[in-house]
């Protein structure tokens, strides 16, 4: 039996100014499911990841329809939007340092995200959760490392407070925003492993954005691609790769190093 829809997205638009940034865009992620969605800097990705958490500014114009469990968010009051904002659907953003507060310990800052939503618990029960998220995410010396500051982490340790801060209060929806480009190769493979093995062990639908097709291509089940605010192509992930129908997804592809990659060749212009 097919899962079920979980977030889907209709002919949304987002606009500022004369810049329409996504034009008229439709896709959607079933319960447990990661889908990819690629383009180079400026082709809409972040609008439309901004859009679903309604975190865009007052004077963007947003238009359609972004349905979470059939409930059309665009028509939640703010208060209800501000409750499945960061419980049910989180985000991981792109940059730790300008996400993390450099003047709060990290465990007080995982810890605010689950008081913001669970007031009735104690601070007990609050501090377990926190250390239980840092120790998911693979930070050791979890009790210790929670009173340090962001700037006593590495880069891939403070993306990873921030991969407990999104799920310390098992959202159904992660957003990963550019959650790797960052970090060295090395590191920026340990994380999209802990992405995979934390999506099997709580069932997590995910919105990976990219502009690397070959980091897309390690965790997304299906791939959307974006030119110029659009959705050019969708297709599951292993097809898109092997029989590309667009021009611009076949130039990404072209243009994309792999591990198969002759590094004496020049790559591809986009």
């Amino acid at each position: 039996m097919d899962a079920a829809v979980l977030l889907e997205v209709s002919g949304l638009t987002v606009g500022f100014g004369s810049h329409e940034a996504v034009r008229g865009i439709s896709f959607e992620i079933k319960a447990g499911e990661t889908l990819g969605l690629v383009g180079e800097s400026g082709s809409g990705k972040s609008a439309t990841s901004l859009a679903v958490l309604r975190l865009l500014p007052e004077s963007a114009r947003v238009g359609g329809a972004i349905r979470f469990d059939g409930e059309d968010l665009l028509a939640l009051p703010e208060e209800a939007m501000r409750r499945r904002r960061g419980r049910e659907i989180a985000m991981i953003f792109q940059e730790p340092m300008t996400a993390l507060n450099p003047v709060m310990p990290v465990g007080a800052q995982i810890a605010e995200a689950v008081a913001a939503h669970h007031p009735e618990m104690v601070r007990r029960a609050v501090r377990s959760r926190v250390l239980e998220a840092m120790e998911e995410v693979g930070l050791p010396e979890a009790e210790r490392r929670a009173k340090d500051y962001p700037h006593q982490f590495s880069g891939g340790q403070r993306q990873r407070v921030l991969i407990a801060m999104a799920i310390v209060n098992r959202p159904r929806l992660l957003i990963a925003d550019e959650p790797t480009t960052a970090l060295d190769v090395t590191v920026q493979a340990q994380i999209l492993e802990l992405l995979k093995a934390l999506r099997r062990e709580h069932g997590l639908a995910m919105l990976f954005i990219s502009h690397d097709l070959a980091v897309v291509s390690q965790v997304a089940d299906r791939v959307a691609v974006m030119q110029h605010g659009e959705i050019v192509e969708q297709a599951e992930t292993g097809r898109l790769f092997r029989e590309p129908q667009h021009a611009y997804t076949r130039r990404l592809l072209a243009s994309a190093p792999t591990m198969k990659t002759d590094r004496r060749a020049p790559l591809a212009s986009v």
